[in-house]
């Protein structure tokens, strides 16, 4: 049997990189059934006074499509 699968792409922020990536992924399973994959597209760290106050990812997520 043979699946076709889409990717979309989206932006989720966190106070540490695994809670950013975490974020999208617990926001991509509310919307998208079947996510089989995520990959970390970019990664973007924000500073206030030079410390790290926020880590905001870009994720692929690929899921597959419905019969």
């Amino acid at each position: 049997m043979s699946s076709v699968a889409r990717v979309t792409e989206i932006t989720a922020r966190g106070s540490d990189y695994q809670s950013a990536i975490q974020a999208g992924i617990d926001r991509a399973n509310k919307t998208l059934r079947g996510v089989q994959h995520v990959y970390v597209k970019d990664h973007e760290i924000y500073l206030e006074d030079g410390t790290v106050t926020e880590h905001q990812v870009d994720l692929k997520v690929t899921f597959t499509l419905d019969d």
